[in-house]
This record gives structure tokens, C-alpha cells and sequence, in this order.
């Protein structure tokens, strides 16, 4: 969405008779790129420090700005290099031992994912972490270590490399295993991955984090997202408490190949999507053909608040991404709210018979 200043961050105040606005002004000119379209988000950074500094609360919570604010520099830097490959995050138990199925279907699903030149994040620990890891090999691998007293080390894969990130807070590695993720593969687990996978599938049923693909992988006689979906069924869904679209978000697969080429049919004509004021936009590798189109007016007219689906090339407004100006989109009034259907539109406009014949 369009960045709109706060009121409350971009209001003027003074203290002890210096203009702590026309200060913090100066030192964004002074330190911002010339020209840079973030310069007036800089700017507000800086003012939340100041007003901040100006306040003088407790330590904790000065500790807890600075510790946030450097964790998540380091991480955009050290991410910035890896910004072109699409990536897939992979959770799953930190316990499971070597000689466990699930240990080498995992370490197959790192292969699979590296010969597709997919890279693969992990929270770097042992377990599923270290097999995705092993498979996929050091140049193919992110981890995302979080510091605990214990189970905190990074595994031997990515341990002394420079692609490996250490967190000390939960919510800052949560947010770049999302934020980065072309995809997610969910792996049996503890606690932690169950949250993982329901904070997921929260966030993309509410709109707040971008429509990828979640696959659940278990081995072959595997009950373990078996008997999730089931619960999920059952009483989510029979009860009301999720729409019976929202399941559609999930895929369980049983094999590496299974869930390497779930991803890949995700992105076989659907690139990627924004939102361009009220506008959602879907950039697409393939135009449409014209009787797909037409079924997309009468079978997904539901998804549209208002209008129809319209096919069009880049537009003026999107002159922020450059990169993507040669990709056709496909743009509508989207209501936000039912993502298990635009999951369906998604995989109606990636099936080949739906693209025009000359693209």
C-alpha cells in the first residue's frame, strides 16, 4: 500500500528552543542518497529516535528500539544480495535425529529446491533445519539463528558462512521468515512449528503477508497434518471459525518432488502481486486469452468489489519497480478478504490452456 505519513509522527514540536524538526531534516538530507524516494521515510525514522530520546523512558525500552533497529539493518543488508532468487522457507523439529525418515525427506527436499534454484531458509538449527540445509548445500542456504541458553547453535552447514543471521527477538526472525519467502514448506515439529504454520496462514488469510504457496510435507503413512486438517475441518471450518475457502491456502504433499513442483506450478504464469491504490494488480508471465478472461468475469466475479477484471501492460504508477515493466497484469478491485479464492484464480491463470496462444 501507498505510504501515507502519521499525523502524530510528522507533527512539528520543539525543545528547549531548538527545532528538533529542522534538525532531524538536515540530517536526513545530510545522510539520504539524492533524489532517494524514501527520503521522507528516513526522515520520520529519525523523528520516532528523537521523540523517543525526548521522552527519556526506561532503559528497557530503549534497549528494545536499538536492539530492533540494528537487528533489522543487518538483516536487510545481508538479504539485499540475495534479492533476485526467489527463496523458500523450511520448518520443521529441531529433534529430529538423523536416522528419521523425516530426515532425509527433508535433505531431498533441499536438493529438489536447489535444483530448481530455489534457496533455502531455516531457523539454522539441527533436525529438519540441518537436512533442508544438507540437501540444499551451503550457496543455497539462509539461516535465521535465534539465541537461546539452549538448542541455539547454527548447524554445520551454514555455521561461519555469510548466510547466516542471528536474532534475539522471535518477532524480528518471524518477520523475515515471511517477508522473504517465496514459499513455505512445513515440516512435522514441536510447538514452534505449529506456530509458524498457523501465523502463516493467519497472515496470508488476512492480507497482511503476500499469497504463496504453504505446502505440508509428512512422510508417505505420516498423520501429523493428516490429523491437523482433520481437527481443522472439524471445528474451524464446521464452526465458522474460518471460511471453507481458507483450507485451500494449504496443499499436504508426501514426497520432495511433490512439494518442489507445487511451488513451481504457483509460479508457472503467476509472477507476483501488489497492491497500486485501490487496485490489486497480479503480474503475470502470460497474457490471458480472451475466453479465459471471460471466465474469470463469470466464475471469479465474486473476488471484485466492484467491476471486472482488466488485462493491461505496465502502467506509469508502477515506476517504482522498473524491473518487472515487461510482464502483462491482471488488475481488479479485490475485496482483501477471501485469499483461498484468489488461491483458485491463481491456479485458473496457471494452467496453460488459459494463456493466449501467440505469448
Amino acid at each position: 500500500m501507498p505510504y501515507e505519513p502519521d499525523d502524530y509522527l510528522s507533527r512539528h514540536f520543539q525543545t528547549s528552543s531548538i527545532d528538533l524538526t529542522q534538525q532531524v531534516a538536515e540530517l536526513a538530507r545530510n545522510t539520504t542518497p539524492p533524489n532517494s524516494p524514501n527520503a521522507a521515510l528516513y526522515q520520520e525514522m529519525f523523528m520516532s529516535v528523537a521523540r523517543m530520546a525526548q521522552a527519556d523512558r526506561n532503559r528497557w525500552d530503549a534497549k528494545i528500539m536499538l536492539q530492533t533497529l540494528r537487528e533489522m539493518e543487518m538483516a536487510f543488508s545481508l538479504l539485499e544480495q540475495f534479492k533476485r532468487r526467489r527463496k523458500v522457507t523450511v520448518f520443521g523439529s529441531a529433534r529430529t535425529p538423523t536416522d528419521h525418515p523425516l530426515y532425509d525427506l527433508a535433505r531431498q527436499l533441499g536438493e529438489a529446491l536447489a535444483r530448481y534454484n530455489l534457496m533455502v531458509i531455516t531457523g539454522a538449527g539441527e533436525g529438519i533445519m540441518a537436512a533442508a540445509h544438507e540437501g540444499a548445500g551451503s550457496e543455497n542456504s539462509l539461516g535465521f539463528n535465534i539465541t537461546l541458553p539452549f538448542e541455539q547453535h547454527a548447524n554445520a552447514v551454514v555455521e561461519g558462512t555469510g548466510n547466516l543471521l542471528s536474532f534475539h527477538f522471535f518477532f524480528l526472525r518471524k518477520l523475515f521468515f515471511v517477508k522473504e519467502a517465496d514459499a513455505l514448506v512445513l515440516c512435522p515439529g514441536g510447538f514452534g512449528t505449529l506456530d509458524e504454520a498457523l501465523e502463516v496462514l493467519t497472515l496470508i488469510q488476512t492480507g497482511k503477508s503476500p499469497l504463496v504457496p504453504v505446502v505440508l510435507l509428512d512422510q508417505p503413512d505420516g498423520r501429523y497434518w493428516h490429523g491437523a486438517l482433520e481437527f481443522m475441518r472439524a471445528q474451524l471450518e464446521a464452526n465458522h471459525y474460518i471460511l471453507p475457502s481458507d483450507l485451500r491456502l494449504v496443499r499436504l504433499v508426501h514426497t520432495a518432488e511433490d512439494a518442489v513442483q507445487e511451488i513451481a506450478r504457483f509460479y508457472r504464469n503467476f509472477h507476483s502481486s501488489r497492491w497500486l491504490k485501490e487496485q490489486f494488480v497480479m503480474r503475470l508471465n502470460h497474457p490471458l486469452s480472451e475466453p479465459a478472461l471471460k471466465t474469470l468475469h463469470k466464475e471469479f466475479r465474486d473476488l471484485c468489489v466492484a467491476g471486472d477484471f482488466q488485462q493491461r501492460p505496465y502502467c506509469e504508477l508502477e515506476s517504482d519497480e522498473p524491473e518487472f515493466c515487461d510482464l502483462i497484469r491482471l488488475a481488479f478491485q479485490f475485496n482483501g478478504r477471501d485469499h483461498g479464492r484468489l488461491r483458485e484464480l491463481i491456479d485458473f491463470i496457471n494452467l496453460p490452456q488459459h494463456w493466449a496462444q501467440n505469448s
